[in-house]
């Protein structure tokens, strides 16, 4: 059983995520969905305790990648501590974050956090024309210095599973250690959250951006 205390936090926090949307999120799941949110009442004590914690700073309500993985509650909050360092932390510059998020999309197809990074990465600065590109598969023309090595570095890392000693270099130059690292970190995360997302076949929010188009095998 829980203390006192602890069960009022879990009950608030509960009944306030109800409130401004979790409810909502029940109702629109798709029958295709594999792992769909689950409702209140069926949540384990442990996963009760991570709602707390995930809750906590005026975090939303559970969405996209965090719906599956509330299944494994410890994988989740350490999920969501990556993504923030990653989104909130980094010294990276979010335009070019955005951008490798996009890629990262790109070549899992998947939809979820096209979706949501889509606006995003327009709001960040980046070219609608780069986008866009990114969307049909096509390397953008005209990148940025910085955008260009960003590219490489994920794409090699994505579709080689190696890094080349010049593109290596060009990044570390670029962006210095820490930077590649966590450029690494963040095609990582967003590779893991789409292998999670597109085995459970997570619901795409409905924001009016048009979805990836799937290539041929």
């Amino acid at each position: 059983m829980w203390s006192a205390p602890v069960g009022t936090k879990i009950a608030a926090a509960v009944a306030g995520l109800a409130a401004i949307g979790i409810v909502a999120l029940l109702a629109c799941a798709r029958a295709e969905d594999r792992m769909p949110p689950l409702p209140l009442a069926k949540y384990s004590e442990v996963q009760r305790k991570a709602l707390v914690e995930f809750a906590r700073e005026g975090r939303q309500p559970l969405s996209g990648p965090f719906v599956p993985l509330l299944r494994s509650p410890e994988l989740m909050l350490s999920a969501k501590s990556m993504g923030d360092y990653l989104r909130l932390r980094s010294p990276l510059p979010r335009r070019v974050g955005e951008m490798v998020v996009l890629l990262v999309c790109r070549e899992w197809t998947q939809q979820v956090e096209w979706q949501i990074h889509y606006p995003l990465a327009l709001q960040a600065g980046l070219p609608h024309k780069t986008v866009e590109a990114i969307a049909d598969g096509r390397r953008p023309d005209d990148l940025a210095p910085e955008e260009r090595i960003a590219y490489d570095l994920s794409l090699e890392i994505l579709r080689n599973r190696r890094v080349s000693e010049e593109t290596y270099h060009r990044a570390v130059q670029a962006f210095g250690e820490q930077g590649v690292v966590d450029l690494l970190g963040l095609t990582g995360y967003y590779s893991f959250l789409a292998t999670v997302m597109n085995a459970a076949r997570t619901t795409t929010p409905d924001v009016g951006v048009l979805p990836l188009r799937s290539f041929p095998d």
